[in-house]
């Protein structure tokens, strides 16, 4: 899916037909004029045809019966400037969602790669799994612990973790702490190769997911830092957002199976299982802590078990990965997030596991 670009007044008027269902050139002219902006008609006219050219908004009717309404097939599809919405702060935002919404496990139900989205994928997977057969034993041993390397780094830096990429390979590779860091700082990179090293030596077992298999995984990551084990019993707040996750553990253990079932599915891509599974565990925050890292390392142990490249992340901008998280809270949106998670996977099978 290309990236799209609207000039604020096209924004302001697919949101107004976003929140009234459906509009008419009168009515959006009438709302664009209250805002203080002088435009005529066939201005409006004009943003229409680029909306409608870019296949988010659909006509209905004819003639002066004419209105127009959002063509989405998936709520978790729609359109976001995610500059412009961030640039409010989170009592500003006009979010969607406020609380859990339990509808939007239907959403990973539908399409959320196109057709030309995942014949893409698979063939950049094409090409890795190619290469990966012709390692050597010691090169692709070589490549794994590149790829733990930079992937804990990065993880941890999402994280607010000061390590330098630098200094983290020394304290993987030889167990030394970097001065001025706390021992949190160093305990966090290291339970992330714990937990990678877990999930690429149990690569069949993550051909299905389950509750157990995701607190196995946090356990890791969280070891010896200050937080609990097991399904949270108490709510937690988010920072930079007033979304507010489930507070209830019996829900919450309901959400996380259901996400397993889903995801265990097979008629749903690799590809998808991962997005869904990085999206849904960072929104249903089933952990006091740790959420956010425990879903990315499912994400690759989904990859790693459908025999798909695992991602590192070494080149994604962790300002733009928050906001696409927070897009995702807010809105149910994962449009960013899948952006971002295709140009990691690119990034992935181009520099990764080279022949």
């Amino acid at each position: 899916m290309p990236a799209i670009k609207l000039n604020e007044r096209q924004e302001k008027i697919l949101r107004y037909i976003r929140k009234n269902k459906s509009a008419n050139n009168r009515q959006l002219l009438e709302y664009i004029s209250r805002s203080g902006e002088k435009i005529t008609r066939l201005t409006i006219v004009r943003d229409l045809d680029k909306l409608l050219q870019l296949k988010l908004v659909q006509k209905k009717g004819k003639g002066r019966n004419v209105s127009y309404e959002e063509k989405i097939e998936n709520p978790a599809l729609a359109y976001f400037d995610v500059e412009r919405y961030f640039s409010r702060s989170p009592d500003e935002r006009d979010m969607k969602f406020e609380k859990f919404n339990f509808g939007v496990f239907g959403y990973f139900e539908k399409n959320i790669f196109t057709g030309a989205e995942t014949d893409k994928l698979e063939k950049l997977n094409r090409e890795y799994q190619h290469r990966i057969k012709k390692l050597s034993p010691s090169a692709l041993k070589k490549e794994f612990e590149r790829l733990t390397i930079e992937f804990s780094w990065k993880s941890s830096q999402i994280e607010g973790n000061t390590y330098s990429l630098i200094d983290t390979e020394i304290l993987i590779k030889e167990g030394k702490a970097a001065r001025g860091h706390s021992k949190e700082e160093t305990m966090m990179i290291l339970n992330h190769k714990k937990a990678i090293d877990y999930i690429f030596s149990k690569k069949g077992g993550f051909k299905s997911l389950s509750l157990r298999k995701i607190e196995n995984v946090h356990s890791l990551l969280i070891k010896d830092l200050s937080a609990g084990t097991g399904i949270r019993k108490r709510l937690v707040g988010i920072a930079g957002t007033k979304y507010r996750p489930l507070d209830n553990p019996y829900q919450i253990r309901e959400a996380i199976e259901k996400l397993c079932r889903i995801a265990n599915s097979k008629k749903i891509s690799p590809s998808k299982k991962a997005l869904m599974a990085i999206l849904l565990i960072s929104y249903i925050q089933p952990f006091e802590d740790g959420n956010k890292r425990t879903a990315r390392l499912v994400g690759n142990a989904l990859l790693w078990a459908n025999n798909f490249c695992p991602l590192s992340y070494r080149s994604i901008d962790e300002a733009e990965y928050k906001k696409a998280i927070l897009l995702f809270y807010e809105q149910n949106s994962a449009r960013y997030f899948k952006e971002l998670f295709t140009e990691q996977f690119r990034f992935a099978v181009k520099n990764y596991f080279l022949a």
